[in-house]
């Protein structure tokens, strides 16, 4: 007979009960039946359901690119001097020909007054030698007369002298008077010749003091920096009280009418694209509607880093561009079939991509699939559907994984 009260007895005692407690438990379990579930999957209205279809796509390459704008101007200054007046801020908008910089410019100004008062006295001079070229003019008319009258009274005396009419000595009178109304003559039409020569001078005196108003006035104009197109200003590298040097940037001004896109296209799709190509130009900073656009410049030389090209694309915008926008450039190169399903359709979950299947008694079941291309509102389905399936592509957010939709 075994004694109950030992240690081995107690741990026996133990582990029997146990054992009995382990064996009524699992048979409870087991009489249990399983109930059937009778709660209906809840019913989501207000959706709309697509069957899938193969349908015809448009075959692009796509490229992300920069909006830059077809002109960037960088102005700078002629001349060394202290800026004095600075009247745009970055952002302003600029017409062509406003000025927006004064540069200290005393210099200039000095000499362009200078070169006015040599016009002034050249002028003056001008005007003195043509007044005494009209007195010479008189004084020649008159010497001449004078020798023409004493010309013709030596002929006379000559005539008188071959008589014997008039003594050798009246004679002699005659033709001095004669000689001296010659020289005389001769005096006037040299004055003349020297006062045509004075004037000839005058003007060519004011022809150079004109060049050097307007030399002076172009070294003038260097201290007033104007903008050659109208735009708006991107960047200022001075202020105002700041010395400005010849050469170096003052404003960068950008022309908002024609903007451009850059796109990085890779060398492996270049020889696909030709100037005048079409392409669909999207800027999802503007909205992300497709913009119609024109290859009007393909980079001859590639980056030997990434290899890849720049084609810049004009392209029109209802709305404002800035640059700096980053956009995307479709470029179609044909057709083709394939299975595509709206964007709206799509559900994510985290970083998976699924849609709702609409199978039997409508209940819509999550199916993850993988995309592929995007054209316009609908995508591109590699994998996960088949042709004739229903898929739910609107109301997408008020269904579950096992709804009942109608």
């Amino acid at each position: 007979m075994c004694n109950l009260s030992s240690p081995n007895a107690m741990k026996t005692k133990l582990a029997l009960i146990s054992a009995i407690a382990l064996l009524a438990l699992f048979a409870s379990a087991c009489e249990k039946k399983p109930q059937a579930s009778t709660e209906k999957p809840p019913l989501v209205t207000g959706v709309q359901v697509e069957k899938i279809a193969v349908s015809t796509m448009d075959d692009f390459y796509e490229a992300t690119g920069t909006v830059r704008p077809k002109t960037s101007t960088v102005l700078s200054a002629k001349i060394m001097g202290t800026v004095t007046s600075l009247r745009v801020r970055e952002g302003d908008r600029v017409s062509a020909g406003q000025t927006l910089i004064e540069i200290d410019n005393r210099d200039a100004a000095a000499q362009l007054q200078k070169a006015q008062a040599g016009l002034r006295q050249a002028e003056q001079g001008a005007v003195e030698a043509e007044q005494a070229i009209s007195a010479a003019q008189s004084g020649k008319a008159a010497a001449e007369a004078n020798r023409r009258l004493a010309v013709s009274t030596l002929a006379r005396y000559q005539t008188l002298l071959d008589r014997k009419s008039v003594s050798p000595q009246e004679f002699d009178e005659v033709k001095a008077k004669a000689q001296v109304a010659e020289a005389e003559a001769s005096r006037a039409e040299k004055m003349l010749d020297m006062l045509s020569a004075r004037k000839k001078q005058a003007q060519a005196q004011m022809d150079q003091a004109k060049a050097d108003i307007a030399s002076a006035q172009v070294a003038a104009s260097f201290g007033r920096i104007v903008s050659p197109v109208s735009g708006i200003v991107t960047a200022k590298q001075i202020e105002a009280g700041a010395t400005a040097t010849p050469g170096a940037p003052l404003l960068t001004i950008e022309d908002i009418s024609h903007y451009r896109l850059e796109a990085t296209v890779e060398e492996s799709q270049i020889g696909k694209i030709k100037l005048k190509d079409p392409a669909r130009v999207r800027i999802d900073a503007i909205g992300g509607e497709d913009l119609n656009g024109t290859v009007v410049e393909i980079s001859p030389a590639g980056d030997s880093m990434s290899r890849s090209y720049i084609v810049k694309i004009e392209m029109a915008s209802p709305q404002p561009l800035r640059s700096g926008l980053y956009g995307t450039a479709r470029f179609i190169s044909g057709q083709r079939q394939a299975m595509t399903i709206p964007a709206s359709a799509i559900a994510q979950r985290g970083q998976l991509t699924g849609v709702f299947v609409v199978g039997d008694a409508n209940i819509a079941r999550l199916r993850l699939i993988k995309t592929g291309k995007a054209s316009g509102d609908r995508v591109e389905v590699l994998s996960g559907l088949n042709e004739g399936e229903r898929i739910v592509v609107d109301g997408v957010a008020k269904v579950n994984d096992g709804s009942r939709v109608q």
